[in-house]
């Protein structure tokens, strides 16, 4: 029931960052705003929305394993509804950065908290619990794509982020009042999972001086920043390519069957890749992901203009992005333990945050060169660095890291939670 729980309130903060590529093309005809400017609110949004986890995540573990949560999710359901209820009513940029800023700190407040709640009730499944809840995040938005566009369509872009924020964040907080961290000996044991995984937990600020943690935070960068340069863009790549209106079936234009599958295939790809590393191991699940990856930004630089190429290519971008947000969790709370876990996640959740400042340097890099192209293909090399750094630094590693920790006299409780 908490994993569901989590699912759920996942799926009411996804279109914060997925729908929000809807409102771009009618707020900048409405208002006038240039549209690099509009996206600086999604930046900010997404930086918020992953810089303070450490925070919030902090907050959810010290409060103890029934409060915390209820608090943290509560009060971050409020700040996703005043987000959204702000834009409507933004008169200028600087109010829809303000907007932008009450949705990235509710966003995030959700987002940590639900993590940190899977990562430890299922220690044993730890990539397929992470998985199923980071899928809430990343296919919840198709549940509301063509609501969405309808509502924008009849009532305005204003009207919509409206009612969709209020809706949102009261049952947020409806929901906060059932999640709960489990008491102590209610979660399996650590040893139960057959991957490598610490036996001690590192505090954050002993994580913080490992290299093992900044070389996944550099990975993960470097995958984020293809990944939310697709989400924000999309729709604008789209009608670049001169594809997005085109119907393609049932009556539904490209840009429609686009945003759905590729929520599809951004949702289902974090149980999928989440049980897939926990039977073969995280670096290897890494390396099959992004090589994938990369082979997608490919055809979306060089066969994408065709609207079912379009389709296939921006969706498989999707399903080799979503994966992080299971991976790098799981991957977190296997090498640091999981007494600290929703907090060290957190820590590394930030860096999608640095990557969101580079989804503007795209618009950059598209004017300067006249076509998507080069972003592409830049991406799709990042995403085969990452798979080196994963196989031939990440991989040792982590081993040494472990087993280290492991053969030391443990200074922790195996497991224990923070003193409340």
């Amino acid at each position: 029931m908490q994993l569901t729980f989590g699912v759920i309130c996942m799926i009411l903060i996804a279109n914060l960052q997925y729908g929000w590529t809807l409102f771009v093309h009618p707020m900048a005809k409405a208002t006038g705003w240039d549209v690099a400017a509009i996206q600086v609110a999604f930046s900010i949004f997404v930086a918020l929305e992953t810089w303070l986890t450490p925070v919030e995540g902090w907050i959810a573990d010290t409060l103890g394993p029934d409060r915390g949560p209820k608090l943290v999710i509560g009060v971050g359901g409020l700040f996703v509804a005043l987000g959204w209820i702000v834009n409507s009513y933004a008169t200028s940029l600087g109010m829809l950065y303000l907007g932008a800023t009450f949705s990235g700190i509710g966003g995030g407040a959700v987002y940590a908290t639900c993590v940190g709640n899977a990562v430890k009730w299922f220690p044993d499944r730890r990539g397929l619990a992470v998985g199923l809840t980071a899928a809430g995040f990343g296919a919840g938005s198709i549940l509301t794509v063509i609501p969405i566009r309808m509502m924008i369509a009849s009532s305005g872009y204003a009207s919509t982020f409206f009612w969709f924020g209020l809706i949102q964040g009261a049952i947020i907080i409806a929901m906060a009042m059932t999640m709960r961290f489990p008491f102590p000996g209610e979660a399996p044991e650590v040893g139960t999972s057959t991957l490598p995984q610490s036996s001690v937990s590192l505090s954050p600020k002993e994580m913080l001086k490992t290299p093992t943690f900044w070389v996944l935070y550099l990975m993960f960068v470097m995958i984020s920043a293809g990944g939310l340069m697709a989400a924000a863009q999309i729709a604008l790549i789209a009608n670049n390519y001169g594809v997005s209106n085109e119907v393609l079936i049932f009556g539904a234009p490209t840009l429609t069957v686009v945003l759905i599958v590729d929520g599809l295939a951004n949702g289902g790809a974090r149980p999928l890749f989440g049980w897939l590393s926990d039977k073969i191991g995280r670096e290897n699940t890494m390396a099959v992901a992004f090589s994938l990856g990369a082979i997608a930004f490919w055809l979306l630089a060089n066969v994408g203009t065709s609207p079912w190429a379009f389709v296939f290519s921006a969706a498989l971008i999707f399903f080799t992005w979503g994966e992080i947000f299971s991976l790098f969790p799981s991957t977190c709370t296997d090498s640091f333990g999981q007494g600290y876990a929703t907090t060290n996640a957190s820590f590394l959740y930030t860096a999608k945050g640095l990557s969101a400042f580079l989804v503007p340097l795209a618009n950059v890099i598209k004017t300067a060169t006249g076509s998507w192209h080069a972003v592409f293909v830049i991406s799709a090399l990042m995403y085969v660095a990452v798979v080196l750094l994963a196989l031939f630094v990440l991989k040792p590693m982590r081993k040494g890291l472990i087993d280290e920790r492991n053969r030391s006299a443990a200074p922790h409780v195996v497991g224990a939670a923070p003193a409340e």
